[in-house]
């Protein structure tokens, strides 16, 4: 119980300071709590499983997590009196973050859960948008954009494309995903993965994309804080240049802590607080969306044209 009045707090004092919050319902991984806790409740009262994977096709599981669902949404804040699906402080629910099914490579089991979810969530929830967590990898048909054009168990175009789903997310590793490349060859590969999700939320999906999630780790070999600079500016110039009228609409790096969080660092931690030239990036990066909040009427449309590959060219 202590956990959710934690929570009661973290939305009162959003709300106290304009802060907007994508609140994420499990994990896939064990962290936080995630889906294997589910199974282990489901295989307490009696059910076999063979592995976590179940957590997307038992009823017991879906049954416990529908519950989950409801409880969280139709919580009433002990500070605020508001539930939690009347408030506006929460801009969006993530159904799960970073959905994965190896049981499954075909895509299918995920896609399945994912629609009995998001349409069971809007049916309590219609006020607040609704995104799944994704990666961003491709399914079969565009595997070859994923990294080392491997296959994944979920499907950027198809996930997204369930009518529930309000918005797509993007997560940007390259340090992990390419651990064998030069910090110039993922770069490009970040450039490409930026460009084919801009360019299929906006012509495919025709849905807004968030890059919920990018950052480079210290802990990689022959890392300085330059790679680092370099990996966020890239993502904020695709996004500063498309939010003012394409589909990118922000960026959140992984992972903000606050001093004396030090077990929670994994080598992609900022701490506002210590001034560095990241701090400095990420700074910029927030007051130029704001100012292009404030005088988003007057600007001009950004689109995408077929040809000019890697360049968004102002809509005239």
């Amino acid at each position: 119980m202590q956990t959710i009045h934690a929570l009661d707090f973290v939305i009162s004092e959003g709300g106290k300071f304009g802060v907007k919050l994508i609140l994420s319902l499990v994990n896939n991984f064990n962290d936080y709590g995630g889906k294997g806790q589910y199974v282990q409740w489901a295989r307490e009262r009696g059910q076999k499983m063979q592995n976590e994977d179940s957590f997307f096709t038992n009823p017991m599981v879906k049954g416990f997590f529908k519950n989950h669902i409801k409880t969280v949404l139709t919580r009433r804040n002990t500070i605020t009196g508001v539930m939690y699906k009347d408030d506006p402080t929460i801009m969006a629910w993530e159904l799960m973050n970073e959905p994965r099914c190896p049981a499954d490579v075909s895509g299918a089991t995920v896609q399945n859960w994912i629609s009995e979810m998001a349409c069971y969530l809007k049916s309590i929830d219609a006020n607040h948008l609704l995104e799944v967590g994704l990666e961003g990898f491709y399914g079969a048909s565009s595997f070859q954009k994923n990294p080392n054009n491997s296959p994944h168990e979920t499907d950027f175009i198809a996930n997204n494309q369930i009518r529930e789903v309000d918005f797509a997310t993007v997560h940007s590793y390259p340090d992990q995903w390419l651990p064998n490349r030069n910090n110039v060859a993922q770069l490009e590969f970040l450039q490409q993965w930026i460009y084919d999700h801009i360019v299929d939320a906006q012509e495919v999906l025709k849905k807004p994309v968030i890059f919920a999630e990018f950052g480079k780790s210290w802990k990689q070999p022959g890392y300085n804080v330059s790679q680092k600079n370099q990996l966020y500016n890239m993502v904020y110039t695709w996004i500063y240049r498309s939010a003012s009228g394409g589909v990118a609409s922000g960026g959140l790096f992984w992972q903000q802590l606050v001093e004396g969080m030090d077990s929670y660092k994994d080598g992609y931690e900022v701490i506002l607080t210590e001034p560095s030239s990241t701090v400095r990036l990420i700074t910029q990066q927030a007051k130029k969306l704001r100012a292009l909040v404030e005088d988003f009427p007057k600007n001009k449309k950004i689109k995408i044209k077929n040809g000019y590959k890697h360049n968004l060219v102002y809509k005239q």
